[in-house]
Formats: structure tokens, sequence, C-alpha cells
């Protein structure tokens, strides 16, 4: 690690010592709450690295300051102060990720789909040794896999060597042997995998932005094409945990009919569930998506017949 990693760790580590909570929510909603007008010059730690609220340096203890400024993260604007990073939190661990609004080409995105995602893994993951975190960003996956399975073998990757700074640096902190690589999916990936787990991209016309866009069939490609390339290296007995999004179009998920047959070509089993109905609404405006009743938040779980790796 740089010093400026080490710092951040240091930070994440004070942080975590002051008993520091922050649910990161959509974007919309952070505007909306960012923009609201606060009384008085008393600035919290929720403010400074939940909601990117700007402030001076009398607003923070001496300690996090100086850790801010080792670490390369704040950000002066006129008399003010503000943070470059972000911290949220998922149950005891804290994940550095970008600062809002993240419209930058290589953001680290964390949000109410990092949730969703971590809550899925600890409904469906059971046993594991080894977990590779596809397209891992901040590493909420991998490192909830940790303490689902603290015995697993931990690799988190992805194409954004942002991404892979932060992921690592969230691991460190939260004291996870992980193994960090920037790669395309599982492309430098090398020895076996029995579970391989992904929240990839899903929106169509994201801007250029790596972690929303999911390529063509209305968002749908990363997906796929991670699902394949997993099943491509699974063992029998092996299992893929998909949390993605499915347009859905005048009533139809092209997104589980894709998986059911790379399901059925593969002799894997497939079970497959809505885990929220309706998410990025706004997308319906785009041209796109003239003809897709909602957007859903999908769960699948593809497992490869055999034995498990295990057994």
């Amino acid at each position: 690690m740089t010093f400026e990693d080490e710092a951040l760790v240091a930070l994440l580590t004070a942080l975590k010592a002051r008993n520091y909570r922050f649910v990161t929510p959509t974007n919309d909603t952070h505007r909306l709450v960012s923009w609201r007008l606060f009384q008085g010059s008393h600035h919290t730690l929720r403010d400074i690295f939940g909601w990117t609220r700007p402030f001076r340096d009398g607003d923070v203890e001496p300690q996090i300051l100086a850790l801010m400024r080792k670490a390369g993260i704040l950000i002066q604007r006129g008399h003010r102060l503000t943070s470059a990073l972000r911290v949220a939190s998922v149950g005891d661990d804290l994940f550095l990720h970008s600062a809002y609004p993240p419209r930058a080409k290589d953001a680290v995105f964390f949000g109410p789909d990092s949730y969703r995602f971590a809550d899925f893994i600890r409904a469906e993951l059971g046993h594991a040794n080894r977990v590779v975190d596809i397209g891992a960003g901040a590493g909420v996956g991998g490192l909830v896999a940790a303490r689902v399975c603290p015995g697993a073998a931990i690799v988190l990757t992805d194409i954004n060597p942002e991404a892979v700074r932060l992921a690592r640096i969230n691991a460190a902190t939260a004291v996870v042997s992980a193994e960090v690589m920037e790669s395309d999916g599982l492309a430098k990936v090398t020895g076996a995998i029995d579970v391989a787990i992904a929240n990839p991209p899903y929106l169509l016309g994201s801007g250029g932005r790596t972690y929303r866009d999911g390529g063509d069939l209305l968002g749908a490609r990363v997906s796929l094409d991670w699902a394949k390339a997993a099943m491509a290296r699974l063992p029998a007995g092996g299992r893929l945990l998909l949390y993605t999004g499915s347009a859905i179009v005048e009533g139809h998920d092209r997104l589980r009919t894709e998986l059911e047959g790379l399901a059925a070509a593969d002799g894997a089993a497939l079970r497959y569930r809505e885990i929220d109905p309706d998410v990025f609404g706004a997308m319906l405006l785009h041209p796109a998506y003239r003809r897709v009743d909602r957007i859903a938040a999908v769960g699948a779980v593809l497992e490869k017949a055999g034995n498990a790796a295990s057994a």
C-alpha cells in the first residue's frame, strides 16, 4: 500500500472507533437531503463522510483532519473543505467509495444495490471454499462472504483500478485476507472457484460510467457475459450467485429467459426471484426504455450438476 492508502486504513479505523455509521441512499435521495439548510456550524462525521457536506478546519477533530490530509482526500472549495471519498457502513464494516456525485467514469459505486446484494449473499451463500467477487467495486460482496464463511478464501476483481484500490483498503481495514486484482471479469483469476458472486451493472445509456453501464439488451449484456464466464469456470456443484437488474418488457423478463437457456445448456439448476420489483424508475424516461414496464432487482442462483467441491 502507498502512504496515502495506509492513511485511509487509519482513517477508517478511527471512524470505526467512533462508532461511525452511515447508510448510503440513492443519488436522488442524497441530492434532496444534502441540499437541506442546516442551522449552526456543527458538522458531524456523517455530514462530512456520508453526505459530503462542506466544512471548515475547526469542524473536525485534529486527528481525523490530519489523516484526511495524509490520505490526500481534502478538497478545497473556497473557504471550506470537502472529502473526496465517502464512507458507508454494512454491519460493523466500513467501506470507502466515491464522493457524491459519482459522475466520473471510474467512480466506485455504493448504494441501495450494495445492501440488497449483501442480503442476497447472506441468504444464499451457505458453505464455500473459495469465493470470487466479479466486478467487486468497493468489495462489499466479498467482505460479506468472508463474514458468512470465515474460512473461505476471498478473491476481489474489478476492471477499474480505483475500485481495486478502495477494495484493498476496505479489506485491510476489515482485517479480511483477500486477493485483490485488476481483472476484466475472471480473465486473470487462476485456480479453482467453487462459488462466484457478482453484482454487475445493469442500466443502459449510463454516460460511460463503468459502474452503471450494463451494455446492450437493455443493460443485461454484462450480467449474461459474467454468468457465462462463471459457468465456464465452475466445477460440478459450483455455484454462481448473481444479483442484478432486469428490464421487464410488456411482462416479459428476457434476462430470466436467457439464464434459463444458459442453465439448460450447462446442465445446471436455476433459482430466480425478484428482490425488488421496481428500481431506477427514472430510467424509463430514456428513449430505449419506451416499451419497458419496469426495472426489477433480481437474484439468480445457478448451480452446476454434480457433487459440490467440498463434498
